[in-house]
């Protein structure tokens, strides 16, 4: 067994467990699964990566675990602390792909698609940004921030994946999608009433989200090890 494969299957077996205890409703024992996920796949990042981790990935993983922290712990200032961690989280993600990438250029035939993907983005970030219950309310340009931020990542995840279509950028579109689902499951879950559904949505897609950062770091770093310019 690869010295990575532990901490991956600890990581699955997380997700797992989450999934049954979100769908029992056992939200205690839910908490402590959730509680095992960022640890396990830094670990395997680590491992993945030859302990070979630059000062951004670094940040993104810390204010990932800031954000995490605050989700859990559930206090007054959770809202504001994880918004904050996590819109940091993306700035720092959205540095890495345009700073790594080459300059996006639009064929005819990409035309089309992108539209739709541009239409799209603005369409959920207007129709979220709408659904504003009392607590969001006293954030609101914070929440704007957050959204603005989310779409701008999304879109050149997505534009660079429909313009190159390389592993990388499949890799980075579907972090993108983890994380957008997650946050806008995290904001019904805020407005309607509580849910199973909601909550287990919102809990797989931010799992999944870290696994899809992760994977697209270490796609990144064997790239650049090769010598080759995405």
């Amino acid at each position: 067994m690869k010295a990575n494969k532990p901490s991956l299957i600890l990581f699955f077996t997380a997700l797992l467990c989450t999934i049954i205890f979100d769908c029992t409703q056992q939200d205690f024992y839910a908490l402590y699964a959730k509680a095992i996920v960022l640890p396990a796949i830094f670990i395997y990042f680590l491992i993945s990566s030859e302990f070979k981790i630059n000062k951004t990935q670094s940040l993104v993983f810390l204010f990932c675990f800031v954000g995490q922290v605050f989700d859990l712990m559930d206090i007054e200032v959770s809202e504001i602390g994880g918004v904050v961690s996590f819109l940091i989280v993306y700035m720092l993600i959205l540095k890495l792909i345009i700073i790594d990438n080459e300059k996006i250029k639009l064929r005819r035939k990409d035309i089309l698609p992108v539209s739709i993907v541009v239409i799209f983005i603005v369409y959920l970030l207007v129709s979220v940004l709408s659904l504003q219950s009392d607590n969001m309310k006293k954030f609101n340009a914070l929440y704007t921030l957050y959204g603005i931020v989310l779409s701008i990542l999304s879109y050149f995840s997505f534009v660079n994946y429909i313009t190159k279509g390389t592993h990388i950028t499949l890799l980075m579109s579907l972090m993108a999608i983890s994380y957008i689902f997650s946050d806008i499951f995290y904001i019904f879950n805020e407005y309607f009433s509580y849910s199973v559904v909601l909550v287990l949505i919102r809990d797989v897609t931010q799992i999944l989200a870290y696994f899809f950062m992760v994977k697209y770091f270490l796609e990144k770093a064997k790239i650049q090890k090769k010598g080759i310019i995405q």
